[in-house]
């Protein structure tokens, strides 16, 4: 499918990418909150275009209810911690922490992707603050602020890795990683459609186990994690707002720059047909943040990849900084999703 096919009424045209004039706003006010939830009928055409178009280039099934085996419950400083674990496509075990708020009610939710860092013995446990960077800390911060955060293991992350668990690396991690992307393309598989497919089950099981209210779920990552919910927001419409951060940038840019690209990204024409704009443009009218550093080459461009969106559903945050967060992008990301899905504010910095 080539741009001529996806222009024919899709909704991602030259007109539909223009500089609308966006405001950015100061992330958490009232006024983002309104631009964000308004309504952009031709982004709902992209949105069905691009999804749909994913899906087939994929073969990406429809969401699935999976069985869910629970695990011992740890209660922690305004929150409670379970390990849990539930099948992949291939019947592999996903494991993941669900934090919920202690001895309350949650209203909404999110599920939490980890980030890469070169560091594959660090998944969910990083999003748990027990190792790694405290400003990945999310799962704490956001269960005290009220909602319930799942936050699992992307495939060859932590104690996704062949015959290697814990939080202590091995010095075939990185091949572990490339091995799911390169088998699979022997068999004509993709490591996205794995990926997305992980993706989708787990928004399913928050919203399975979660008690939350279906409107208040979304998905959240920095890095590797907010590529992760920048392509599963664009094509899962039970994703109703998308906190993206150090990852958007345009292909032509990271080609030009020799930036590179996530395994999953290796989709042989992907660039011919979409880009993060297209993405983007996607998820509206549903929230969207946006974080990016000036010197963080993963998200080079990204100002100007958010100018060529329509609609005022982006909340865009650019700081004079590297990739790695700090105390103030990671407060700011908390302060936004707690606002969308509707927590008490009250989560705190770093863990």
């Amino acid at each position: 499918m080539g741009h001529g096919a996806m222009d024919r009424g899709s909704g991602i045209l030259p007109d539909v990418r223009a500089d609308t004039g966006r405001h950015v706003q100061p992330v958490g006010t009232k006024a983002c909150l309104r631009v964000a939830w308004r309504a952009a009928p031709p982004i709902i055409a992209a949105m069905d275009d691009v999804a749909t178009f994913l899906s087939d280039r994929l073969g990406l099934a429809a969401p699935v209810d999976v069985a869910v085996t629970r695990g011992a419950v740890e209660a922690c400083d305004g929150y409670d911690r379970e390990r849990i674990e539930y099948p992949g496509l291939e019947g592999d075990p996903i494991p993941a922490f669900l934090f919920t708020p202690h001895g309350r009610a949650p209203r909404g939710g999110v599920v939490a992707f980890h980030q890469h860092n070169g560091e594959f013995h660090f998944g969910k446990s990083e999003v748990a603050g027990l190792v790694g960077d405290p400003c990945q800390a999310f799962g704490p911060a956001l269960a005290r602020a009220g909602l319930v955060v799942l936050a699992p293991d992307s495939i060859s992350f932590e104690d996704r890795r062949a015959g290697v668990r814990g939080v202590e690396p091995d010095p075939h991690d990185w091949l572990q990683h490339y091995n799911a992307m390169s088998y699979r393309l022997l068999q004509g598989d993709l490591l996205m459609r794995k990926c997305l497919d992980d993706a989708q089950r787990a928004l399913g099981v928050l919203l399975q186990l979660g008690g939350v209210d279906p409107r208040r779920v979304g998905v959240a990552g920095h890095s590797y994690g907010g590529t992760t919910a920048l392509y599963h927001a664009a094509l899962d419409p039970r994703c109703r707002f998308a906190a993206i951060s150090g990852a958007v940038c345009s292909l032509a840019t990271r080609q030009r720059e020799g930036t590179g690209i996530l395994l999953f990204e290796a989709v042989p024409g992907l660039a011919r047909d979409l880009d993060h704009h297209d993405l983007l443009a996607a998820i509206g009218p549903r929230p969207a943040l946006v974080v990016s550093g000036t010197q963080d080459k993963y998200s080079r461009d990204a100002d100007a990849v958010v100018a060529r969106v329509a609609g005022d559903f982006i909340t865009a945050l650019r700081v004079d900084g590297g990739h790695a967060l700090d105390p103030e992008r990671f407060d700011a990301i908390v302060e936004w999703i707690v606002a969308q899905a509707g927590g008490d504010g009250d989560g705190g910095s770093g863990g």
